[in-house]
């Protein structure tokens, strides 16, 4: 005798009323309404087992599980005298994905960006899924300048309880950027300003076609980093961006951004310091930065002067250095002493020169133009030079290096120079002094001769050919 069915929802609301048994001993379990999903995928997702004894607040529970997998439209518990009866109605499968209107994005990264998100062609529809789908295609035509993109979604059912989903895209235009304004600039001019960003308002319906109009999120935190820098190249240490309006007008057409700044005080470079393990002679070290006391504050002069730092560091074999520009106000308040934190590390030491790419150079002859041995402290400088002479050989279109650290060792490293040669049909143009004007000679050397060779063969005549008597 069958009992009344619980549906997910009664199951989930289910209070002290018994439409189940208040408890009883499960004797089996059957499935009903399966047509792609196995029973062990359902028998793995509900709690439930033989010969388990439960009330209708575990079965309700339960039902919940089974639903949350997401392959089902419905789920309903019934019980035949002590088996309990789980019918689902499953969710479809997607046959195909139609997707139509796109220019800007290929379909093939659409396609891989829906099934990261656990939406292809074979696999259960998900509605979230769908939605979550069409809302960052939106934001992704929305960080491109398409304010008036919009994406439309449908689900056509087929046969074999499959659907097709329609994936339709209004791209739209771009919106051009109608007016950028910057404020509380005091201490350079808003031309010079406006000069340093990439992002143009458009001046007219003639002379915007040769503007670059087009607003783009990218293009704008690459102009708002550009106005960062320059402020601290120049001083301005506590320079801050306080906030950024991007406006749109109601037709979605043109963009109006205010740019809102905070200068801060303009400082001169205080006292020159040195923390950490410097290895180096002060005097050394202090030849290598490139900005003095007095001078105005510059960002990029201290970048420049810590990679100095860095660089000798590796010529000396510290191949990992790390030096760092740490800048910190004075207590007077006018100016900004300045600290390079050095960490040398451990000195390295290369453990294995390897070459790669020469097929018809012998490793032997790249070997002798290493200025970098093998064992020796890895010298960024001696690297480096060795790299040179490589090129020089003229046999090689290209050569890289590349500095490995050793797996498990903190002190040792691999150097591996990548080259490309040359063909050896190649040949080399050498002018010569004409013998007579208006002439002129050209010889062609081939960029490579090989003697030994020669010399063998030669020798081998000699051996069979008979001396005239």
């Amino acid at each position: 005798m069958k009992f009344k069915t619980i549906g997910l929802a009664l199951a989930l609301t289910l209070s002290t009323q018994a439409v189940l048994a208040d408890e009883f001993t499960v004797s089996d379990i059957r499935v009903e309404g399966l047509q792609r999903v196995s029973a062990a995928s359902v028998f793995n997702a509900f709690p439930v087992s033989a010969n388990e004894r439960v009330d209708e607040r575990e079965l309700a529970a339960a039902a919940k599980e089974l639903f949350a997998t997401g392959l089902f439209d419905d789920v309903q518990l019934e019980r035949d005298g002590d088996v309990l009866i789980i019918q689902v109605k499953e969710r479809p499968s997607i046959s195909r994905i139609e997707i139509d209107g796109n220019s800007q994005v290929a379909d093939e990264d659409l396609r891989k960006g829906m099934a990261e998100a656990g939406l292809a062609e074979g696999q259960v529809l998900q509605r979230a899924s769908l939605d979550e789908v069409q809302r960052q295609l939106e934001q992704l035509y929305h960080s491109q300048g398409r304010y008036s993109a919009s994406i439309d979604t449908s689900i056509e059912p087929v046969d074999r309880n499959r659907v097709q989903v329609n994936i339709e895209v209004n791209e739209g235009a771009v919106a051009k950027i109608r007016q950028i304004n910057i404020v509380g600039n005091q201490a350079f001019s808003d031309e010079t300003l406006r000069d340093l960003i990439e992002l143009e308002d458009s001046p007219g319906w003639f002379f915007g076609w040769f503007s670059d109009d087009e607003y783009s999120r990218e293009k704008l935190s690459g102009d708002l980093e550009t106005l960062r820098s320059y402020y601290l190249d120049r001083g301005f240490v506590n320079f801050n961006i306080a906030s950024t309006q991007v406006a749109i007008s109601p037709d979605n057409s043109k963009i109006f951004v205010t740019v809102n700044v905070d200068e801060g005080q303009r400082y001169r470079i205080g006292n020159i310091d040195f923390a950490g393990d410097l290895t180096l002679p002060e005097q050394k070290a202090r030849s290598l930065v490139t900005t003095s006391s007095g001078d105005i504050y510059s960002r990029s002069a201290l970048t420049n002067s810590a990679e100095a730092l860095r660089q000798k560091l590796g010529a000396e074999g510290y191949a990992f250095a790390n030096v760092e520009s740490i800048p910190e106000v004075s207590e007077n308040g006018d100016t900004v002493d300045v600290t390079f934190l050095v960490e040398p590390g451990r000195r390295a030491y290369v453990r294995r020169i390897s070459f790669e790419g020469n097929t018809t150079t012998q490793d032997e002859v790249l070997r002798r133009e290493m200025t970098q041995m093998e064992g020796a402290p890895a010298s960024t400088d001696r690297i480096s030079q060795s790299k040179q002479r490589l090129e020089r050989l003229g046999f090689f279109r290209q050569v890289d290096v590349e500095t490995r650290p050793v797996a498990g060792e903190s002190d040792q490293v691999d150097v591996t120079y990548n080259v490309e040669e040359q063909p050896r049909a190649q040949s080399r143009q050498v002018s010569v002094t004409p013998r007579a004007p208006g002439s002129s000679m050209v010889l062609l050397w081939p960029r490579r001769i090989s003697w030994v060779p020669a010399i063998k063969s030669m020798w081998e005549l000699r051996r069979v050919i008979p001396s005239p008597a």
